[in-house]
């Protein structure tokens, strides 16, 4: 799979032309991913599926999270920690214990860095990497030599560039022939240099590093105050609006591709930062096991596919997203922040 990058600049340079289009009904972001083609789509290895099943729900329904890890190369000490952590068992018997509307659901021991912990913590597997802060970031990376032509032929991706050599600060200074300037503010990422997409996920850059962008749906690792930054023992996912500010100071490590609803539904706490308070304990939700779907039995484990954000329908969907114009919406917005254009992920049929 090649590492190139979708920047919010390719969608300037598909808007001119999609304008010119004919106006009448145009497609819908979701009516585009509907008609992509079979080889645009990626399939997700089963050893980067998490699968976790969460205590039925009060009224009987059983409640299942697939979590997809993050690949290479963002995140890989965490990445490793969680793998091993499950197949140690140790995530089974955890809870969920914090619950902030509008922020994130976090789960883990419930007697580790809780306000409310009233016993011994679980101790945690051995083999477990510890990472520094750095490991936030990766330097800038590129393509195979294979893939910078056809980069460079299509929408002039980032990593293409880089490779080629182009000065990406005078690059990113200068308006482009298509853009306005009105254009260029509401695509222009608040948090970064510049926003992109690689491998099917988000990102985040400046200079010569990139991170990952804490979107809704993002899975991080929980931590302590500085220079503590998680073994992965303790998981969050973002259930509000984007909190992008948590970027490059926490480490993202995946995001929920399926069940979302089960743990974005769950009774918010009332203590500080939403942790459940004693009087709330009957509030947190058991973990009755969390598995790599690599490790189950070839009949039960789940499959997923997501878009392929280096493919045409991406490009597509992504200035959709950015400019709607099918028939409910009156005026295009003009922009989008990265994280309103979620890439599409889907359930493979058995």
């Amino acid at each position: 799979m090649t590492k190139s990058l979708f920047p919010f600049a390719a969608l300037l340079a598909l808007a001119a032309p999609a304008q010119a289009q004919d106006e009448a009904a145009p497609p819908s972001p979701g009516e585009l991913v509907a008609q992509a083609p079979a080889a645009e789509w990626t399939t997700i290895a089963p050893q980067d599926l998490l699968v976790m099943t969460l205590a039925s729900a009060p009224d009987g329904t059983a409640r299942e999270v697939v979590i997809q890890l993050m690949p290479a190369p963002f995140s890989q000490g965490w990445v490793g920690n969680i793998r091993t952590l499950a197949r140690a068992g140790w995530y089974d018997g955890i809870t969920v214990n914090r619950v902030q509307d509008n922020y994130v659901v976090q789960w883990g021991d419930p007697n580790y860095d809780n306000p409310e912990a009233d016993g011994a913590a679980k101790p945690l597997p051995e083999g477990l990497k510890v990472m520094g802060e750095a490991e936030y970031t990766v330097p800038s990376f590129v393509p195979p030599a294979s893939s910078i032509k056809r980069e460079l032929q299509g929408a002039a991706t980032m990593s293409g560039l880089i490779a080629a050599g182009v000065n990406i600060d005078a690059l990113m200074a200068e308006p482009e022939p298509t853009q306005t300037s009105e254009a260029r503010r509401a695509l222009a990422d608040r948090y970064s240099r510049f926003a992109a997409f690689t491998q099917g996920w988000p990102i985040g850059g400046r200079d010569e590093e990139f991170w990952p962008v804490h979107c809704y749906g993002m899975v991080g690792v929980g931590r302590g105050m500085s220079p503590d930054t998680g073994s992965g023992a303790e998981l969050y996912t973002v259930i509000g609006h984007a909190p992008r500010h948590l970027d490059r100071n926490i480490a993202l490590v995946g995001r929920v591709v399926e069940g979302m609803e089960h743990l974005s539904s769950l009774p918010r706490g009332s203590g500080a930062l939403g942790f459940y308070t004693t009087k709330e304990a009957d509030k947190r939700t058991p973990i009755l096991s969390v598995r790599l779907a690599s490790d189950l039995p070839e009949a039960e484990r789940p499959a997923f596919e997501f878009l392929s954000t280096e493919g045409e329908t991406f490009a597509r969907y992504a200035e959709a997203r950015a400019n709607r114009r099918d028939p409910f919406f009156i005026h295009p917005a003009g922009g989008a922040d990265i994280c309103n254009i979620p890439v599409p992920v889907r359930r493979v049929a058995d």
